[in-house]
């Protein structure tokens, strides 16, 4: 299907990297998925991947930038201007919440990933709604 969603996933927790790759490639399966396990030359390696991400889902706390960081470098870069950016966290308070919503991220979703809504959160992502799926 061409409408497909290109996802990008930070993420340097291997445990959190293999679900989501089980969930996105193994039973959504989507062809175009990509996991970054850090965050090194995060912008120039993002901004080399063809076809460029619908999608984009940061870790907050990586290294050696965290998703504030990746967040602030995606949204300075014009190639970025359309891409949805989800932060994904397992520090869920309303402080970190407010945070997020105040950086520009375009929704926050809880770690771990719960794998009978995702499909459907993915989906409602991909149509432009901002999802704030903070609840574990």
């Amino acid at each position: 299907m061409n409408n497909e969603p290109v996802i990008l996933y930070v993420e340097d927790d291997t445990r959190n990297r293999r679900v989501m790759q089980m969930l996105l490639v193994n039973s959504m399966k989507l062809t175009h998925v990509t996991i970054f396990e850090d965050s090194t030359d995060f912008l120039t390696r993002a901004e080399a991947l063809n076809p460029k991400p619908h999608v984009i889902f940061l870790d907050i706390h990586v290294a050696p930038y965290n998703g504030f960081e990746m967040l602030t470098m995606l949204r300075n870069s014009r190639h970025f201007d359309d891409t949805k950016i989800v932060a994904m966290t397992a520090s869920v308070m309303n402080e970190e919440v407010n945070q997020l919503r105040d950086a520009g991220f375009d929704g926050c979703l809880a770690k771990p990933i719960d794998s009978d809504t995702f499909p459907e959160i993915l989906s409602r992502i991909m149509e432009g709604e901002e999802v704030w799926h903070i609840m574990a």
